[in-house]
């Protein structure tokens, strides 16, 4: 197929739409179903890179589920706890594939930003990582192939117009890749800067020591930012991003609003929010609305009598300033990457209230000092990359 004509483009006024070939040759998808668009490409493409790259850097699947030209979640495929398996609501569908696993951490993550998301596999995907998707609100997914079974499970979700791209994971892009803006051309060179145990070599902090599993996170968080629209933070722990913070002007802002998200997915799992009980037929959507409201500041938006009636089987005690502050005191030993330098140590503060222990930024701020002096504070080690990794 040399091209394939879209419905739209970024909005439906953008008319012509399509994709193709600068040199005439066949692209490297073939769509197996539904008719996807500018935007579910734009996010199908950078997720396919994160996941690959991600995939060669840790050796296990890995999934992400994009939105907006940016991932809300990813992750490599581990197993899931208990708690992680109830929190993602994936606890009735038994063990799952390796794969599967990754998809319910990347979609389990930050499960607000991911409805409606578009999905990216490193893998095959097969019937377990299928019959998971097939029960989300999702754009599509991309893949480089599709079991049999897991083909038909996802034919019949949106009534047969589910997007399903297969893509030929032997597919090399070219070295030079253009973009154009206002009728004018722009080219660069890809950024192909692979992202392994040696980008955390320079150890700038007292602590020196970076265990292989945070180096692992530390790889995740950075792989995520490469595909992740600037100034851009992510928290990782365990393999998997608990919180990603895209697009903002400051950074001190991106390191909050990926800490809020880190913090609730964390406060997701206290006992406060694993024993609320909610009332029969309650969709997922709906509790993780509620659940967002109750662990946030507005919780009387969910509590307040004649409306929490409506969620819940019996009403919840309020999950106080104090409780929450003592659950996410146990939040340790994640993980925090930046895609260029910290200006000020107000960052590092930041992280710290969410746990972080591991720290990498490309280094070279005037105030580089100040920001040593706050990991060293709180024992962090920090890695200086040397390197920036801004996507737009």
């Amino acid at each position: 197929m040399k091209e394939l004509e879209l419905k739209y483009g970024c909005n439906p006024n953008q008319k012509p739409s399509r994709i193709y070939m600068q040199d005439g040759s066949d692209l490297p998808i073939e769509v197996l179903c539904g008719r996807p668009g500018y935007i579910n490409f734009l996010d199908a493409f950078n997720g396919w890179l994160l996941v690959s790259e991600m995939k060669k850097a840790t050796g296990l699947p890995a999934a992400t589920s994009f939105k907006h030209v940016s991932p809300a979640g990813a992750a490599v495929g581990l197993p899931l706890s208990e708690t992680l398996a109830k929190i993602y609501w994936v606890d009735d569908l038994g063990e799952l594939s390796p794969l599967a696993c990754a998809y319910a951490r990347a979609r389990g993550a930050d499960r607000m930003s991911s409805f409606g998301d578009f999905i990216a596999l490193s893998d095959v995907c097969d019937a377990d990582t299928a019959r998971l998707i097939k029960r989300e609100v999702s754009d599509g997914v991309i893949a480089p192939g599709y079991e049999p079974e897991a083909l038909e499970l996802l034919k019949q979700k949106k009534k047969g117009n589910y997007n399903v791209i297969q893509i030929d994971p032997s597919y090399e892009p070219a070295p030079l890749e253009h973009k154009e803006v206002f009728g004018i051309t722009f080219e660069q060179g890809r950024n192909e800067l692979k992202i392994d145990d040696e980008f955390f070599a320079k150890v700038v902090t007292a602590n020196k020591e970076i265990p292989e599993n945070a180096k692992r996170d530390l790889a995740i968080s950075m792989i995520t930012l490469k595909y992740t629209q600037s100034n851009s933070v992510c928290y990782v722990k365990d393999g998997q991003a608990i919180g990603i913070g895209a697009g903002q002007q400051s950074r001190i802002h991106c390191t909050r609003l990926a800490g809020q998200k880190a913090d609730n997915w964390w406060l997701r799992q206290a006992p406060q929010v694993l024993g609320l009980q909610f009332k029969e037929g309650i969709g997922r959507a709906d509790r993780d609305n509620a659940i967002d409201l109750y662990i946030g500041e507005e919780y009387m938006d969910v509590l307040a009598d004649g409306v929490w009636e409506k969620t819940f089987q019996v009403k919840p005690d309020v999950f106080t300033r104090e409780e929450k502050r003592a659950w996410l005191d146990k939040m340790t030993d994640v993980s925090l990457g930046s895609d260029a330098f910290f200006p000020f140590g107000d960052n590092i503060e930041r992280a710290h209230k969410s746990g972080v222990k591991y720290v990498a930024q490309p280094g070279g701020s005037v105030r580089d000092d100040h920001v040593i002096e706050a990991c060293d504070k709180y024992g962090m080690a920090m890695a200086f990359t040397g390197l920036r990794l801004f996507h737009h």
